[in-house]
């Protein structure tokens, strides 16, 4: 279960983007959604734990703010308590900063990332109660946090023509620029536990392998077909088992859930 939230919210970025920007946003102001996050061992599902991700925004920025943690029950066994902080530009959804608070076991790691208009990347990390270590990471126009990749992946369109065609992404964290790709496999409607009945696009995620994936295996992403692309079910192999997460609530949603059937 190492790194469960941090998961969540990496599956949750990865929502793919094609063909070109809609500039009339598909979040707003006060947008909520929460996750739940179940773990697959033996042949035995079971959720372990929640994250809630919400919007704000102030003097022409928006503010995201995700926090996660597991159940009571499995604080026992391994307790994880995280907290992500991103704030981008409105206009051309640039970020601006990322600060990453986790607690997983024994495990602690603090990380701020600052992003400068050259595009260079000024990252400050800090395990347990060690000095900070800065590092200067060499990004490009592309290169994003985690949260803000996923509010700029909203915004752009999609294109059928375009199944199996892998496209390539990129994000920092920590002291490193992470380089995968996604697939996307059409539509499909998909069945969230809790919540109904959507119709959904899919897509595919090649994660770079380390200590958590494998490198081997595609993750999975299902996120709804309609204006506000939501992303309502992950799922992906790690080292030791399956992780699995499914929207469990939305609010302050800028369109209608048009895509639910039932």
């Amino acid at each position: 279960m190492k790194r469960l939230v941090a998961l969540a919210l990496l599956f949750a970025v990865f929502c793919p983007a094609f063909a070109q920007e809609n500039n009339d946003y598909p979040f707003q102001d006060g947008e909520k959604m929460k996750f739940i996050l179940n773990y697959t061992w033996g042949g035995v599902i079971t959720d372990v734990g929640d994250a809630t991700c919400t919007l704000t925004y102030s003097n022409g920025g928006y503010n995201v703010l995700v926090t996660g943690k597991t159940f009571k029950f499995f604080d026992v066994f391994f307790k994880v308590r995280e907290r992500f902080e991103a704030r981008f530009i409105e206009k051309s959804l640039r970020p601006v900063r990322f600060h990453r608070e986790a607690a997983e076991g024994k495990y602690r790691m603090n990380n701020t990332l600052k992003f400068n208009p050259n595009y260079t990347i000024n990252s400050s990390t800090q395990k347990y109660d060690r000095e900070p270590f800065d590092t200067l990471l060499k990004g490009t126009a592309n290169t994003m946090d985690m949260l803000t990749l996923l509010f700029k992946s909203r915004t752009l369109s999609f294109d059928e023509s375009q199944i199996g065609k892998k496209v390539p992404l990129e994000f920092a964290i920590d002291k490193e620029i992470y380089n995968i790709y996604f697939i996307y496999q059409g539509k499909e409607n998909k069945k969230i536990q809790g919540l109904g009945t959507f119709r959904t696009m899919k897509f595919a995620v090649k994660v770079v392998a380390g200590n958590v994936f494998t490198g081997k295996d595609d993750m999975n992403i299902w996120i709804t077909d309609d204006q506000n692309k939501f992303p309502v079910f992950f799922e992906s192999p790690i080292l030791v088992g399956r992780v699995q997460g499914r929207m469990s609530s939305v609010s302050g949603n800028k369109y209608p859930l048009t895509s639910k059937i039932k």
